[in-house]
């Protein structure tokens, strides 16, 4: 989509253009996304959204204990470029 993403060892954080309200949200990134949500799911860990498929990757959300709620994903873009 032509968005900026910088590598962070080992994340990354993307910029995206708003029209509208700005804000951020955080998603945390990993290898093998059903096998991450396997291993949370037998520690207890609620999804609070199965796995849906984005152009940028496969994308699926989880609720911290205090009832805030995270992104995960598995991408799909090359990752990162050194900036």
């Amino acid at each position: 989509g032509g968005w900026l993403i910088v590598r962070l060892p080992p994340a990354e954080v993307a910029v995206h253009p708003s029209d509208g309200p700005t804000g951020h949200e955080l998603y945390l990134l990993c290898d093998d996304l059903q096998a991450t949500l396997d291993d949370l799911r037998a520690r207890g860990v609620e999804l609070t959204q199965e796995i849906s498929e984005e152009r940028w990757g496969r994308l699926a959300r989880f609720r911290l204990p205090g009832g805030s709620e995270v992104g995960i994903y598995e991408p799909r873009h090359p990752l990162a470029i050194d900036v």
